[in-house]
């Protein structure tokens, strides 16, 4: 059955996922954005900022945006890329993934358009010869500016306590590309003072506030005390985030997508944020799946898929409720 597509109080075109137990997720068609996660008990998980523009071509502070061609900030293109503020459409044919028949979920695509042209340039270079006097041959280097033709597809599931993105890039193009990804996911947390990462000691990481210096994790969790802006190298495939005030432990599994990115605001850099509430920092994290330090490259007809999976388990480290080696490693 397709997808029930209804229009929120803001007027963008969005698809509720339910299931039996009582959780509940909103996907918007506009940036194939996940906006609302919510457990059995209505409590919602993510973060949604109190100054989020819900207006194209703004892209949405807060949920599950997807960060496509790059994550961060560099060339032509916007921070994070372009995907997270189009217009993506339902996927009629998600072949191969088999149907997720027992689960509460939805297909979507972006497809390349000529306005790529304009906002994902890709240098080609092509060597050409030409006959000139004297029978001299001189070889010419020129450069190209080509469009980069792509699907982008992304099923979201929703099951009980879980929810699942499973992102698909193919390359439609006649010549190979590369990009980076990232799938951001703004957690709502009690206080983040109170919040830790378990999973990424002894990993090394580039810290984008230092000029993306590359540093060695010292501790045995990541909290925070102020600004963090963090790229993890090839991480684990399970990560947890602690909440002790909300007993509260998310569960990041992932495939494809061996990088993770760690990043909260804090006070001065919310406060020069137009979308972001001067206080919300408190109240969120980013926990992010991502591929960035080495670039995924597609040969024409090739396809990368990744897979995430957020769940959440009842649990207070502080009462020795919840043992983090069974979370990150069973």
């Amino acid at each position: 059955m397709p997808p029930n597509i209804i229009r929120g109080v803001d007027g963008l075109p969005k698809v509720i996922l339910t299931e039996p137990g009582g959780s509940s997720a909103e996907v918007l068609l506009f940036g194939g954005q996940v906006i609302s996660w919510k457990n059995d008990r209505r409590e919602e998980l993510l973060f949604m900022s109190s100054k989020a523009i819900l207006k194209p071509p703004n892209a949405i502070r807060g949920g599950i945006p997807i960060c496509f061609p790059q994550f961060g900030n560099f060339g032509t293109l916007e921070q994070h890329g372009f995907a997270r503020n189009r217009m993506w459409s339902i996927d009629d044919c998600p072949s191969p993934l088999s149907p997720a028949n027992n689960q509460s979920s939805v297909d979507l695509i972006l497809k390349s358009t000529d306005e790529d042209l304009k906002t994902w340039p890709r240098r080609y270079q092509k060597l050409l010869s030409r006959r000139c006097s004297f029978l001299i041959i001189e070889t010419l280097l020129i450069t190209l500016i080509i469009c980069c033709s792509f699907q982008l597809r992304l099923r979201i599931s929703l099951g009980p306590g879980k929810l699942t993105l499973i992102p698909r890039v193919r390359n439609t193009d006649s010549r190979p590309f590369s990009f980076t990804f990232a799938i951001r996911n703004y957690l709502s947390v009690s206080d983040i003072s109170e919040v830790r990462v378990e999973g990424l000691e002894t990993l090394d990481y580039f810290d984008n506030l230092k000029q993306r210096q590359r540093f060695t994790e010292q501790t045995d969790a990541v909290t925070f005390d102020g600004e963090v802006d963090r790229i993890y190298l090839s991480t684990p495939s399970k990560i947890a985030t602690i909440d002790h005030e909300k007993k509260r432990t998310f569960v990041l599994r992932k495939d494809g997508l061996p990088d993770a990115v760690v990043w909260n605001p804090w006070d001065k850099k919310a406060k020069a944020l137009p979308d972001f509430g001067d206080e919300d920092y408190k109240v969120m994290l980013c926990v992010d799946s991502a591929a960035i330090e080495n670039r995924i490259v597609l040969k024409p007809c090739e396809e990368w898929r990744g897979c995430q999976e957020l769940s959440t388990v009842h649990s207070s480290y502080c009462s020795g409720q919840l043992d983090p080696w069974k979370v990150i490693h069973g």
